[in-house]
Parts: C-alpha cells; sequence; structure tokens
C-alpha cells in the first residue's frame, strides 16, 4: 500500500462504507464483510433463524450479503420489508387470532414474491393462495410446473425456475421489524403471533426456511413477556462483535480498498498491538491525548469509543476524515479524533433516545441526568459506580422526575438500572492489573431478569456518551477515561 488518501466524500464512503447496508454497494459489501460464526449459524439449513442485536450490528449487512450467496447457490432468496407486513397481525383480542391472521398475510405475500421473482405470472393461481392452507411450498411447485411452459420467460427466469424445482427451497428473510416499534403490550403481542405463525408454516413446508432479525431490546421484551416464546430460544443467534473483530474488519477494509491481499483467519489470530500497523495508511500511529489517553495507539482509542457496533466505527472514522479533509491532511491524526468526540457523542446519546423513547418516553432525561454532580467531581468520581452508588445515584434523578415505562410499569432505581444496561448506556467494568479496562455488555450476559443482576463487577457510562454529558469539562474526561483492554 503506497496510495496517498484524500479524504474527499468518495473515498471516505468506499474506505469507510455506510452507516447502514442498505446504502452500500453490494459487491464491496461482500468484499470487506467477515464471515464470523454468527453468518454460518444464520445461513444454516434450519427452519427459522432469528438474528438478534442492537442497531448498528450489521444484522442487515448480513443479510444482504446471506441472500446474495443463496442466489449464487441457485436457492430462491425472498426479503419481506414492514410495508409488506403493514396491515397483518392487528387483530387485537384473540391472540390464535392473529396468528392465524400472521400465517394467511405470510402465505399469500411469500407465495406472490415467488411468483414475481419466476416471472410466473398467473392471476387465477395468485387468487388461490388466500385458500390454500399452511400447504405453500407443494402449491408453488405444481403451479409452476403446470403453466412454466405456457409462459414466455428469459433465459434468467428459466434458470431460476429449473433451479427452484430441483431443488424446491426458499428462504424468506424479515428485516427491519423494529420499524414503528414502541415496545407496548399490542406491539409485543403481534412479534409474538408472528414468531408463532412462523414456526407453524415452516413445520409444515420442508424447504421453506424463515430468516428473521430483531433488535435485542425487540426479543428481550417479547421473551421476557410471553412464555410460548421458549420454544424459539433454541433458533436465536446473537449479533455480537467483540472489539478484535471490529478492528480486524476495519482493517479489512483498508486492505480491500487498497485492493491489497487479505486473509481474515490470520488477521483474526493475531494480537491487537501487531494489527496496528495496517492502519498506519490512514491513521498516525500514536494518539497525544492527555490522561490514560497520551501517547497511546490511536487503534485503542478507537476501540474505547464504540460500542461494539460496527456502525459507531464507520461515524467515528467518517467524521474524523471529514476534519482530516478540511485540513488537507492525508491522515487522520490525533486533533481530527479530539474535534469530533463531542459531535460523535452527541450523536450516539440522539441515536439511543430516538432507539428507545418508545420504551421509556423520558428517556432525555435520564440519561442526561447521569452527567456527574458537583459533589462527585469534587470527590474524584464520575461515571464510575458500584452497584450501591448507581441505585443511589438513580434514586437522586428520580426526585426530580416521575419514570414510566411504555407498558405502564413504574420504574425503580433497579428497573432504570436494568434499561441503561440493556440499552447499552452503561457497560459492566473491571480494572486489571494492566490498568486497563474489561468491559461486559448486556448482551454477553443474556440477562432475561427483569432485575439488575450483580456479577462481581461495577458499573460505567460508556465513553460514546461523556462528551455529550460533560461538553464543559472535556480535559477531565480524559484524564478519567481508561482505555478497553479489548
Amino acid at each position: 500500500m503506497n496510495e496517498i488518501l484524500k479524504f474527499d466524500d468518495q473515498t471516505i464512503q468506499a474506505l469507510f462504507g455506510f452507516e447502514d447496508a442498505e446504502s452500500e454497494n453490494t459487491t464491496r459489501l461482500k468484499e470487506y464483510f467477515l464471515k464470523k460464526d454468527t453468518y454460518e449459524r444464520v445461513i444454516a439449513d434450519l427452519p427459522v433463524r432469528i438474528l438478534v442485536g442492537h442497531k448498528g450490528t450489521g444484522k442487515s449487512a448480513l443479510f444482504r450479503v446471506a441472500m446474495s450467496e443463496e442466489r449464487d447457490k441457485g436457492n430462491l432468496p425472498i426479503l419481506i420489508k414492514p410495508d409488506d407486513i403493514a396491515e397483518l397481525g392487528l387483530e387485537q383480542t384473540n391472540f390464535l387470532i392473529r396468528v392465524r391472521q400472521w400465517k394467511q398475510g405470510l402465505i399469500k405475500i411469500i407465495g406472490e414474491k415467488v411468483f414475481d421473482t419466476l416471472g410466473v405470472y398467473d392471476d387465477s393461481v395468485k387468487n388461490k393462495l388466500s385458500s390454500i392452507g399452511l400447504k405453500l411450498l407443494n402449491f408453488i411447485t405444481e403451479s409452476i410446473t403446470k403453466i412454466k411452459d405456457n409462459i414466455e420467460l428469459d433465459e434468467t427466469q428459466k434458470l431460476l425456475v429449473s433451479d427452484f424445482l430441483t431443488k424446491r427451497k426458499i428462504v424468506v428473510y424479515l428485516d427491519d421489524l423494529d420499524r414503528g416499534w414502541e415496545g407496548r403490550k399490542e406491539d409485543i403481542v403481534r412479534i409474538s403471533a408472528l414468531l408463532n405463525a412462523i414456526r407453524d408454516i415452516a413445520s409444515d413446508n420442508e424447504g421453506l426456511l424463515f430468516k428473521v432479525a430483531l433488535r435485542s431490546d425487540v426479543y428481550y421484551l417479547v421473551r421476557t413477556s410471553d412464555e410460548s416464546t421458549d420454544k424459539i430460544e433454541g433458533a436465536v443467534v446473537w449479533c455480537q462483535w467483540t472489539n478484535h473483530e471490529i478492528l480486524v474488519l476495519l482493517i479489512k477494509r483498508i486492505l480491500t480498498y487498497f485492493k491489497s491481499e487479505v486473509n481474515y483467519a490470520t488477521l483474526a489470530k493475531t494480537d491487537q498491538f501487531h494489527l496496528s500497523p495496517y492502519l498506519d495508511q490512514v491513521f498516525e500511529r500514536k494518539f497525544e491525548g492527555r490522561g490514560k489517553w497520551s501517547n497511546t495507539f490511536t487503534y485503542k482509542v478507537l476501540m474505547s469509543m464504540i460500542r461494539r457496533r460496527p456502525r459507531d466505527l464507520v461515524k467515528l472514522c467518517s467524521l474524523a476524515a471529514q476534519k482530516a479533509k478540511n485540513s488537507n491532511s492525508t491522515l487522520i491524526r490525533t486533533e481530527h479524533l479530539q474535534a469530533i468526540f463531542e459531535e460523535y457523542s452527541q450523536g450516539r446519546i440522539q441515536d439511543t433516545i430516538n432507539e428507545f423513547k418508545s420504551e421509556l418516553p423520558n428517556i432525555e432525561r435520564l440519561l442526561f441526568g447521569m452527567k456527574p454532580s458537583r459533589k462527585q467531581k469534587n470527590a474524584g468520581k464520575g461515571y464510575v459506580y458500584t452497584t450501591a452508588e448507581l441505585k443511589q445515584k438513580l434514586r437522586e434523578i428520580m426526585e426530580h422526575s416521575s419514570y414510566t415505562f411504555k407498558n405502564g410499569q413504574a420504574a425503580t432505581p433497579t428497573s432504570l438500572a436494568q434499561f441503561l444496561y440493556k440499552i447499552n448506556f452503561i457497560t459492566a467494568r473491571k480494572e486489571l492489573d494492566s490498568n486497563e479496562v474489561q468491559r461486559k455488555y448486556f448482551e454477553e450476559n443474556r440477562y432475561l431478569s427483569s432485575d439488575l443482576v450483580d456479577f462481581g463487577y461495577d458499573w460505567e457510562v460508556h465513553p460514546a456518551f461523556r462528551w455529550a454529558l460533560q461538553p464543559d469539562d472535556i480535559q477531565d474526561i480524559f484524564h478519567k477515561l481508561a482505555l478497553s483492554a479489548d
């Protein structure tokens, strides 16, 4: 790699990617995509797979790559979007009727999308979709066999039809189901009915597979509110990342941008110190900050500022690259990162408010209430709490405002602490002998309890949020921030 970078908008997007997978070019996405164990588990030839993860963890990206590869293998992937199912499962009085609505609606939608994809247009066949029962795959196969020779198809469609009749396999992807989610009981029951309907359809149609993406908070509420969902727990695949994997993803993006050889298996086994030189053509190697961030490696700063979400890294790097562009720099340097920390932090706060205000309407007041008090600052504390201190901090916040979840449950210090942990605003932390910090996220523990479980760690407000909470004292943040050990 010897190309000198010019950080124009096109280069920034080609290098770091888009924040949302839908905007990314599929060819470019497949170049840098990491096929981790998560990917292999999702594409497994099993009736139902439910991919669970926070926004920004790459669920949609995984689905896009999987669908592309299904097509390459001659299988038939079908994408169902929220608009397709907006009118399904709205019955509010009877759960079984909801499930039946979902079954009938999904069978009709899947059948229509299959016929449209294959180019087999026959209104008389499509009209029967509403009354065929659960045996969808048999109906589609028999219908196509009867009418395919009477319909003019292009060469691509002929190949698709031939592959389908040979393999009898349809893979249905349901993504973005959290669009419009408000965390109400009605929303929870609707998703629960959908999952029950999918199980029933899949069990009656061998070769019809479902891949469903759910936000982790949506799954959490559905799983803890409906005992019937214990039947789908074994189908859940958690979409989670380590910081090491995200660093490897960044390096793979850089290497593929420069058309360099990439061996993911080798990168994954290489320690971060020896991975650092791969960043040298894009980032200044050492970060000249203050406190514990003084003269440390830039990759440690990047990994400490993200919430184990690839989208966070895209945003952080893209903002810093824009600053590098403004100063005509060919590298992203310390001053460029420092200049965008507050904007980056404000964005993460706003994203979190937008994502979870449907569950806790006055979440904004809660988050900004976590700013260290003058007493905490004078005591040399702030952002780091024992379990007892965290609950006391929340009691103080609750003295100024009442908090009620959207489902009608009145908040307590314990339930607010659990909520903050679940949304990744706080993480569990433990200081290591190396003076670095080991952090544990909600998804790693996968607690489905309504209580905050004390498992021997302290708690801290994630570094990604601190500049937004304390813009008046940036230097204090630098001196108190501990670098991540991961």
